[in-house]
């Protein structure tokens, strides 16, 4: 029987989840074409059913804003499907070149180093608001992984000569390697250091 390889090239058999809290939410099934068409998307924790590469490609569309005043947004780089499924694929292609490893892997720990484990809630109480910590949902985790990738792509490339493949594939290995200077991996540490604060 024929190997289902990503987008006919990269395969995802042998690659696991080593953090326990996300093994139920990034989903590696085998498939060709990641795009479910929103088959899911009436049913409970769809996103979990989703294909993780087809989760990235959704956010890349729009990543959502910074902060609660809208300075950084991504909402006009929409497009295609296709459009951004080949960013994507070139830049899983520099990854290859770059690592000598499967991008489908490095996408997978970049996820995981990028996913912050708690956030601040705040709420009133009285008169007053109250901040206290609290843990964070593993597809809260895995959302919020995604979108300050997509996010730290986007940084990257506005108003440089870079493209978005180079960009993303510059931030997915700098997430992989959790270096500091990864957009993803500074916002994990600003929410887990915000949280303990609030302990």
């Amino acid at each position: 029987m024929t190997e289902i390889k990503l987008f006919n090239t990269w395969s995802t058999e042998g690659i696991k989840v080593s953090d326990p809290g996300l093994v139920n939410c990034i989903n590696l099934t085998p498939t060709i074409v990641p795009k479910s068409g929103g088959r899911h998307a009436k049913n409970p924790f769809y996103k979990s059913k989703l294909n993780i590469t087809e989760r990235l490609i959704n956010k890349m569309f729009v990543a959502g804003h910074k902060g609660k005043k809208h300075k950084f947004t991504s909402g006009h780089i929409v497009g295609t499907t296709t459009k951004t499924a080949k960013i994507v694929i070139d830049a899983f292609h520099m990854i290859e070149e770059k690592t000598k490893k499967n991008p489908v892997e490095v996408m997978v720990k970049a996820i995981e180093n990028s996913a912050p484990f708690e956030e601040v809630l705040t709420y009133q109480r009285g008169g007053i608001f109250a901040r206290e910590s609290v843990v964070t949902a593993p597809q809260r985790r895995v959302d919020l992984a995604l979108k300050h990738i997509a996010q730290g792509s986007y940084q990257r490339c506005v108003k440089t000569k870079k493209t978005a493949a180079e960009s993303l594939s510059n931030e997915l290995i700098s997430a992989y390697k959790n270096d500091p200077a990864s957009y993803a991996i500074q916002e994990k540490t600003r929410r887990d250091k915000e949280a303990m604060g609030a302990r």
